[in-house]
């Protein structure tokens, strides 16, 4: 290979994306304003829960009860006044997302040490926030109204006591947009080649198959990795985002996770003559990626079937190991097999694609 000429299409190739408006707003632009959006808007965090409160009882332990949900910061009470026959239509309306029922003679109870039971209606429609609401409430009312036990039950939380769900998810959005930014890239480029012609002119000049994909291939993995960079300053600086372990590791593990990612890319060109084409068949093949990363749901939670192919899945491998190495501080003992692993199936998925791509110029 000639580094000369692989140099010049690549500036050419570089220029090309800079001179095109639309393609510099989807490669600077748009990752930036999703990670921002993402990482607020794709949380199960509640926040302060809309409580409205119905108290039969009017006493102190009832009020104090009330007092130590408002307190937590977990809830906020919108409204203490509410006829039984109202509470669905209130909950249906979203007016509030859980209704308290304390009954009367719950203080009596209380001072002749029984346990007194206590109503929590939620909407449960969003059956993750529902269970987060039940969980919160159920702590702050046991703590206030339980019996006393002769075992005392500490609990710790590892790696993210605070419970910030932006410490969990951001990393993973943060794959999702070097993801789509690294194969979408790649399946248009020779596709925008074949739309405009250029693709046959290439072919009669002494430009090699090897120089012509490489030159394709490099630039994109420059701006995915910039673009991986400028994403996790920003995770940094503005959702304060954890980096207990080495930063070095996540990068090498980025490197080497690209490869996949434009090697899925350009066997995807391959397969299209039009950039469209390439677009609905790299959204289709994300889409499989994300939903099956673990990125949004639990692993756990799919069945089994679902856990075996989830595991043929780079994007999961890679969201695993970011937030191993930056939530848990895990080291390269730990995540080195799934670095490897990348590697490996880097150098197949590109193998092939550049076999499939070489035959399409042919």
């Amino acid at each position: 290979m000639k580094i000369r000429t692989i140099g010049a299409l690549m500036r050419k190739e570089v220029l090309q994306v800079f001179r095109d408006p639309p393609t510099l707003v989807q490669v600077l632009a748009i990752p930036l304003i999703q990670l921002v959006v993402l990482a607020n808007a794709a949380t199960f965090d509640t926040g302060a829960t809309r409580l409205l409160v119905r108290d039969d009882d009017r006493t102190t332990a009832s009020a104090a009860m009330v007092a130590e949900l408002v307190g937590s910061g977990e809830f906020t009470v919108v409204g203490t006044a509410i006829a039984p026959e109202r509470i669905e239509a209130v909950l249906r309306r979203r007016e509030a997302a859980a209704v308290l029922h304390i009954p009367d003679g719950f203080e009596a109870a209380l001072a002749r040490g029984e346990r007194s039971a206590v109503q929590l209606q939620i909407n449960a429609e969003e059956g993750a926030v529902a269970g987060l609401i039940q969980q919160a409430a159920q702590a702050i009312v046991e703590r206030q109204g339980g019996m006393p036990s002769m075992l005392e039950v500490r609990q710790q939380g590892w790696f993210n006591p605070t419970r910030r769900y932006k410490d969990w998810m951001v990393p993973g959005i943060l794959v999702s947009l070097t993801t789509i930014i690294g194969l979408l890239l790649t399946a248009q480029s020779i596709t925008r080649e074949k739309e405009l012609g250029t693709l046959e002119q290439l072919n009669v000049t002494p430009v090699t198959k090897g120089e012509f994909i490489t030159a394709k291939l490099l630039p994109f993995w420059m701006i995915a990795m910039g673009i991986f960079t400028v994403g996790l300053t920003v995770a940094k600086l503005v959702f304060a985002i954890p980096t207990v372990g080495a930063v070095p590791i996540v990068f090498l593990a980025a490197m080497v996770y690209l490869t996949v990612a434009l090697g899925i890319g350009l066997l995807i060109s391959t397969v299209t003559q039009t950039q469209q084409q390439a677009m609905f068949v790299a959204f289709f093949v994300l889409l499989i990626f994300l939903l099956m990363s673990g990125l949004f749901t639990p692993l756990e939670a799919m069945p089994d079937w679902a856990q075996t192919v989830a595991h043929a899945n780079p994007v999961m491998h890679f969201v695993g190991l970011m937030r191993a190495v930056l939530v848990r501080g895990a080291g390269l003992a730990e995540v080195g097999p799934t670095i490897v692993g990348l590697g490996i199936a880097g150098a197949a998925v590109l193998g092939l694609a550049v076999v499939q791509t070489r035959k399409t110029l042919e």
